[in-house]
């Protein structure tokens, strides 16, 4: 018995391991041939920034796992309980250049995660405005149980699941909520993620650089309609934008304090919905709404 399982220990190569990883990873890209996965393909000035900073970070995470994976699986081939060859000698002994390099190797790697990580952290923080000569365009968003609230002041229209806006505008999205648990604001094309909360005001600040529709959706699990509270983000040109904006002061539905009482009523899986036109203190008057319970806590006046 022991004989012949040395042999079948003996026969596999320390190279089989790597193999098997090639053979998972050539798998897993012939499986996402053809998907859409979002933080892949980004469609946004924010989402481009972070998918260059995660493949950099990825790299350089990579320069450690590899050898360090190499060396796991080559000690454990070079000294298997078959190999007669292998000189096992249990007394330690002290080498200062293997300290060294024991230590330098993961030092090093921190210290280059740190050069990226830190300017970036500022770089692309939520409420740092977009350089552009572009003027930005302002939505107020408000979450509801299960729904988003989209208001655009200076268009003074209002939307429901839905928002359009133009290619190569800088986007000052203004975050709370209403009647609801946290919530988490996130259009994975475009960038990352931002909270809204009752009596906060929070500023992300995004730009769509690609035609098309893109998904949003809450990432904060807040209640029983949580997996319908998803929209769409429609990225077209400055022009459609302004038509759509004309085609929306269209509708015979406004949002005045009668339409917005009844958008407070819990709901899931909400269609699409537009308002011609909207209250125009309506989402002063929702941030201010729980100043008497815990104070009003805002990131920009």
């Amino acid at each position: 018995m022991s004989k012949s399982k040395s042999k079948l220990t003996s026969s596999n190569p320390v190279w089989l391991p790597f193999v098997i990883l090639a053979g998972l990873g050539l798998l897993i890209t012939i499986l996402l041939r053809g998907t859409d996965v979002a933080l892949l393909h980004p469609k946004g000035l924010i989402a481009t920034e972070e998918y260059r900073l995660m493949l950099r970070t990825v790299l350089i995470l990579l320069e450690i796992a590899v050898p360090a994976l190499f060396l796991f699986f080559f000690f454990a081939w070079k000294y298997r309980e078959s190999n007669q060859k292998a000189v096992h000698d249990p007394q330690p002994h002290h080498d200062k250049s293997l300290v060294f390099t024991i230590w330098a190797l993961p030092s090093i790697t921190m210290l280059l995660l740190v050069s990226i990580m830190w300017p970036a952290a500022h770089q692309l923080a939520p409420q740092k405005a977009i350089a552009s000569a572009v003027k930005p365009l302002t939505i107020q968003v408000i979450a509801l149980r299960w729904k988003w609230l989209f208001i655009y002041p200076e268009q003074n229209i209002a939307t429901v699941n839905f928002i359009q806006v133009p290619v190569g505008t800088p986007l000052q999205f203004d975050l709370t909520a209403d009647e609801t648990p946290m919530s988490s604001f996130w259009i994975p094309h475009l960038g990352g993620q931002l909270y809204a909360m009752t009596g906060h005001v929070n500023r992300l600040n995004l730009e769509a650089d690609s035609l098309g529709d893109y998904t949003g959706r809450s990432t904060e699990i807040n209640g029983a309609g949580f997996a319908g509270m998803q929209f769409t983000t429609r990225a077209s040109s400055g022009q459609d934008f302004d038509q759509w904006v004309q085609s929306v002061k269209q509708s015979s539905a406004t949002l005045d304090a009668a339409a917005y009482e009844k958008l407070l009523t819990p709901s899931e899986s909400n269609p699409a919905a537009v308002f011609a036109t909207a209250e125009s203190n309506l989402y002063a008057n929702t941030v201010v709404k729980y100043s008497g319970s815990h104070g009003l806590h805002t990131e920009h006046e």
